[in-house]
């Protein structure tokens, strides 16, 4: 459990708040670049509670601004792209993309007004398919070359879901391997669009969650973030899986491919209590297959046209009692994104967690809490937090991997890992 106060410093992310200035020392995810088209209209974005304006110039590169003018206030999403910037319809104020005002056409030109007014901007990149923003101060650190993030395009499928609930209730989720035991639970799983598990005659990851639902659980604190270990046993042999929770708002676990890449999620606030989960699918050996996008398919078909789940807390996620007695032990469908976006918006939009009961499982969620309030609390004291990458020769993560596998009898698994571990750095 966390004191109210503890609580507080987690979850609230806005202006000025520990939390939110924690946020701010990271870049973060803040649109899909197909929400950008060429020639497409500005886009009004609301991240860390801050309301800003997305655009794309004429000459292909974007920009961040401060959703409303610096001068009456108007919406700049409604503005005219010219000159590489925005130009308000209220009294045709250009902005370029660095937040001066290059012109103000209702003002005398002789008082060079203009050169007073600074609008609000934020530096983004582009990469993956998705537009990252930096909302901190100084100069950018570097954007992390997480493996997702720089393989071929081929490799990687992009989307993103909406949550009715706080940031890091829903991360959570992803620190906890013993729940996809029973909340995933189901009788109908296609095997052609799954990757079986290695070290298996052709297991699929279901399987072996259903043949041993408490695994034992290890955590470790890295550099980035927390790692988690989960173990279950097989018939004498060990199910290995490693996870982790990415400092300070990510997670990454293996997803349908089993360990040959892995899902990056990463949980931006839109406020305190809804946010964004942008959805990275990476295949490390190969482009992904066409059952790999058959099942993407799958998943956006759960979406609406603005990303937000059709299954949701006002029709109770079209929860299906018949269902529950024949193949879904959640009656919610077979997409796990659903049944995940179900249990942590139906905590409350901000869980108190003064009133829960933890236990061995929780393990890795106890360590990135802690985690996450010291870093907060190093930030306040005037220190560097983790994760931040100011030395682009150390922008690389060898050590950030995510494992599945099926060990033979009798193998031990920290002897595996510290092998394995041996192989990713060298």
């Amino acid at each position: 459990m966390l004191s109210p106060e503890d609580n507080e410093l987690i979850t609230r992310t806005g202006p000025g708040t520990p939390g939110g200035n924690l946020l701010r020392q990271y870049w973060h995810p803040v649109a899909l670049a197909e929400e950008l088209p060429a020639d497409g209209s500005p886009l009004p974005v609301r991240i860390l509670s801050e309301d800003l304006v997305l655009f794309r110039g004429e000459d292909g590169e974007l920009g961040l601004l401060g959703l409303h003018c610096s001068h009456r206030r108007a919406d700049l999403s409604y503005g005219r792209i010219e000159g590489g910037g925005l130009r308000c319809l209220y009294h045709g104020w250009l902005f370029d993309r660095q937040g001066r005002c290059l012109e103000q056409p209702c003002e005398p030109p002789d008082r060079r007004f203009c050169e007073k007014v600074r609008h609000p901007a934020y530096p983004v990149q582009e990469r993956a398919g998705v537009v990252f923003t930096y909302m901190g101060g100084g100069e950018p650190p570097e954007l992390p070359n997480y493996e997702p993030l720089v393989a071929p395009k081929v490799n990687v499928l992009v989307t993103k879901i909406f949550h009715e609930c706080n940031y890091f209730q829903a991360n959570e989720g992803n620190m906890d391997p013993s729940h996809v035991s029973y909340l995933h639970r189901q009788a109908n799983v296609p095997e052609n669009l799954k990757r079986t598990v290695k070290g298996t005659d052709g297991k699929l990851p279901l399987a072996l969650y259903d043949a041993d639902m408490a695994p034992r659980i290890d955590a470790e604190e890295t550099d980035y973030g927390v790692r988690i270990f989960s173990l279950r046993d097989i018939d004498g042999r060990t199910f290995f899986r490693v996870t982790n929770f990415v400092l300070p708002n990510k997670a990454t676990i293996p997803g349908p491919m089993s360990g040959d890449g892995y899902n990056l999620y990463w949980h931006v606030p839109i406020d305190d209590t809804h946010h964004w989960r942008y959805d990275f699918v990476f295949r490390r050996s190969a482009p992904m297959e066409p059952k790999d996008i058959q099942r993407n398919r799958e998943i956006l078909d759960e979406l609406d046209e603005n990303y937000r789940p059709k299954r949701s807390k006002a029709n109770r996620y079209l929860q299906d009692r018949e269902s529950m007695r024949t193949w879904s032990f959640s009656g919610m469908g077979r997409i796990f994104n659903t049944q995940d976006t179900a249990i942590v918006e139906g905590a409350g939009p901000i869980i108190d967690r003064s009133k829960e009961t933890l236990g061995p499982s929780d393990r890795a969620i106890i360590a990135a809490r802690r985690q996450l309030l010291r870093a907060i609390r190093d930030l306040e004291a005037g220190r560097q937090p983790p994760h931040v990458i100011r030395d682009p020769n150390t922008n690389r993560f060898p050590d950030l991997t995510v494992e599945s596998e099926v060990l033979a009898a009798g193998v031990d698994w920290q002897a595996h890992w510290k092998e394995r571990l041996a192989t990713l750095r060298s």
